[in-house]
């Protein structure tokens, strides 16, 4: 049996390349199928967004060859404080405060952003031999037989693969297409998203603050720069967006405080609508599914991206592993392992992040007090606060060996 690849990734955001880099050093053809065109996805313009990588991913970036492209514009989080309040009153007296020092591996993550990471995936792309980057393409459907999968590209191209990879998103297309449903809900809450200069150091510390209406989180970059992820209600996030800059602003500043000084707006600003989505099946016949096309979560801890790039050392292991026994990398028991990896790790991380967000995102008294109590409690628990950094590391359960 002919094939044009190995195997086919539809999807080129950043999980579809990290995964295309780990499978090329393996040994297999790879060909990634990516919508947008690369020039576009790789513009140099700061525009204000950013990631939040734990350490385990930055291993993983290391690993492919990544890292190295990127790690002078990274910035580590050494330190994350969590406290909740209300905007405009300051945080309530029992907060958590995680040093990095208390753990043996430096610090839990870095910020990074966006233009960069994914002109080092495409540079890292360019450079392997054993990958195909077609750009401005997209997959629109795909059949399979017994020895591998053809799928159709939106240019009218077929291309033979072995197994067919889903890293296209929450609406995947390669999903469904192969019939996988999901579960889900939405959050009622948006996210804001924009980057902000500030006249004080942030010395590193990345800060959530959990007010009724949602979350804010406060991440490092580099210089006196942070990224603002700011989670509202629909409604009010619709018409905050809608304000002029200044007035934006002056919504921001009583919600963020001024810990850092004086602070203005920098970038471009973007929404993002909440909502939960996870697959029923992380796996179809001669297809898998990756990072959101697998699960789509809240942004509260910061992890999708990472969630995602632990998909991708996982599959990768298992890919590897099978071929190295001479099996049938997309045969239904290969696949069936990752599903069974990943399937535990996702719905924790998945009823984490929702039951979390549902505790804080209210303005009950009854709630706030305990919870306000409950981090007390964990604050002072050095075992258990450890075990918590660990967590936003990505450093608990089983890591895949490009994670270790």
């Amino acid at each position: 049996m002919t094939f044009d690849s190995d195997i086919l990734i539809a999807g080129g955001g950043l999980n579809g390349p990290a995964l295309a880099l780990a499978l090329a050093q393996a040994g297999f053809d790879v060909t990634v199928v990516d919508a947008r065109p690369a020039p576009a996805r790789a513009g140099s313009n700061f525009d204000g967004r950013g990631y939040a990588l734990a350490l385990a991913s930055k291993r993983l970036l290391a690993a492919i060859g990544v890292w190295d492209k990127v790690a002078d514009q990274s910035e580590p989080m050494c330190d994350i404080k969590v406290s909740d309040g209300r905007a405009g009153e300051g945080p309530a007296p029992f907060f958590l405060h995680f040093d990095h020092t208390e753990i043996e591996e430096g610090p839990m993550g870095f910020m990074l952003e966006d233009r960069f990471l994914y002109r080092a995936f495409l540079e890292a792309m360019e450079a392997e031999p054993r990958i195909t980057l077609i750009s401005g393409t997209s997959v629109t459907d795909q059949t399979m037989d017994v020895a591998g999968v053809t799928a159709t590209f939106s240019d009218g191209r077929k291309h033979r693969a072995k197994l067919l990879v889903g890293c296209d998103g929450r609406q995947t297309g390669v999903g469904k297409r192969a019939g996988i449903k999901r579960t889900g809900w939405g959050y009622g809450q948006t996210a804001l998203v924009c980057a902000i200069k500030h006249e004080l150091p942030h010395n590193g510390v990345a800060h959530q603050f959990f007010m009724p209406p949602g979350p804010l989180a406060i991440l490092p970059l580099p210089g006196n720069m942070c990224s603002i992820v700011w989670s509202e209600t629909d409604e009010n996030a619709t018409a905050i967006h809608a304000l002029p800059d200044e007035d934006y602003m002056a919504v921001l500043r009583p919600r963020f405080g001024d810990f850092l000084g004086e602070i203005e707006l920098t970038g471009n600003r973007f929404t993002y609508p909440l909502s939960l989505s996870v697959a029923n099946d992380f796996i179809a016949e001669r297809v898998a599914l990756v990072g959101d096309a697998a699960h789509g979560m809240h942004p509260i801890a910061g992890q999708g991206l990472n969630a995602g790039l632990r998909d991708v050392a996982a599959l990768a292991q298992i890919l590897t592993e099978a071929q190295q026994r001479g099996e049938d990398v997309a045969s239904e028991l290969v696949l069936a392992r990752y599903q069974e990896w990943r399937r535990f790790d996702t719905a924790t991380l998945v009823a984490a992040t929702d039951l979390t967000n549902k505790l804080f995102s209210n303005n009950n008294p009854l709630l706030r007090a305990a919870r306000d109590v409950g981090m007390g409690l964990v604050g002072a628990m050095p075992g258990l606060r450890r075990t918590f950094m660990r967590e936003a590391a990505g450093l608990n359960g089983e890591l895949p060996k490009l994670m270790r």
